[in-house]
């Protein structure tokens, strides 16, 4: 009679199923599920690698989440960002907003303004609810079995964290880019923040296999996508790379900068043109703009241009070298030619007032 009833009971969750699946999946884990799920599954990644014991840099990756979270549209989660003690060039988001950065990513993505572009596309999963809606949809009959027969939150747990170790769709990264663009903006880093992180994780993708940016022909698409959505934005001046393929200049109409010909700090000409041209861009927005304020440091060998206290662009010897000048000649030269720079912004100001 039991294994009647039992039996029963099965053909009536696979007809229900039948009917009800995957559309009853959606939505069946709500946002208190998501955080408690988040939670369980941080505590299993903390365990796995450790977190790192320095609370500068922990306060440090806090502080650039929080300035996204900020400006997202999951604000009222309890969101926690911390560093994992492993070499690996990765990150992370659980459900819930707990998201791990690991050690070897914050070596490589020097700038706050790299690592706001890859912390607010981890932001980006959360937001969208990538690893719930996976969840969602393998659910499925493994929740009506779980809910009958077994534990709900620990076979939760198992599929979020699962999930997280798979990754993540091409279409949910390519969302979660745009997103890591939005946050990262929003929150007033370089606009380029998330085209920087990706540059830099393609040149790795040639050598080794990184969770983050591991299918590389879809890498490139990645990066293409949002360059269109840089130039949608209206994000400038613009970077443009010659067709040596090495030289790269920050354009803008037809204004543009000398040549960036050097690597720098293991930054190609293009990476230090787009983080220049993203300095400048943060300019256009200041009301009290004034090229008098562009002024020149040098520490014995390079020389910096800083606009008040904001820095635009460093010059090195071997730019003044593939440009026969001399640093501080070429460093001159980049503060004229900035002091003859008009902000669009600013014409467009001038044409309404005419």
């Amino acid at each position: 009679m039991l294994l009647r009833r039992v039996t029963g009971l099965l053909l009536l969750l696979l007809t229900t199923s039948a009917f009800f699946m995957p559309a009853a999946s959606a939505g069946l884990i709500s946002t208190k599920d998501e955080i408690s799920i988040g939670r369980s599954v941080g505590k299993q990644l903390e365990e796995k690698y450790g977190v790192v014991d320095d609370p500068a840099l922990q306060e440090r990756v806090t502080r650039i989440g929080m300035n996204m979270v900020a400006v997202s549209d999951r604000s009222n989660l309890p969101y926690s960002f911390k560093v994992l003690n492993s070499k690996e060039i990765n990150a992370m988001a659980a459900p819930g907003g707990y998201i791990y950065i690991f050690q070897g990513l914050v070596d490589y993505m020097q700038s706050d303004d790299e690592l706001a572009g890859v912390i607010g596309h981890e932001i980006g999963h959360v937001v969208k609810r990538h690893t719930v809606r996976q969840m969602e949809k393998s659910l499925g009959l493994s929740l009506l079995f779980g809910v009958v027969f077994g534990d709900r939150g620990v076979m939760l747990q198992n599929l979020a964290y699962n999930a997280i170790m798979a990754g993540h769709s091409r279409s949910d990264e390519r969302e979660a880019d745009y997103l890591g663009f939005t946050h990262s903006f929003k929150a007033g880093y370089n606009p380029y923040s998330m085209l920087l992180g990706l540059y830099k994780l393609s040149e790795l993708d040639q050598k080794y296999h990184y969770d983050l940016f591991s299918d590389h022909p879809e890498g490139k698409a990645r990066i293409a996508l949002v360059q269109k959505q840089l130039r949608e934005a209206g994000i400038e001046p613009l970077v443009v790379l010659d067709e040596d393929g090495k030289t790269a200049r920050v354009v803008d109409g037809e204004w543009q900068l000398p040549p960036i010909y050097a690597t720098l700090n293991g930054y190609k000409p293009l990476l230090r043109a787009y983080f220049v041209a993203g300095n400048l861009y943060r300019l256009r927005e200041l009301s009290d703009y004034s090229s008098d304020k562009y002024i020149l440091d040098t520490d014995g060998t390079n020389f910096t241009v800083y606009y008040d206290d904001r820095k635009i662009i460093t010059v090195t010897p071997e730019d003044a070298a593939a440009q026969s000048m001399s640093v501080q000649e070429l460093a001159n030269l980049h503060i004229d030619t900035l002091r003859n720079w008009q902000p669009k912004q600013l014409l467009d100001q001038n044409k309404i007032k005419k």
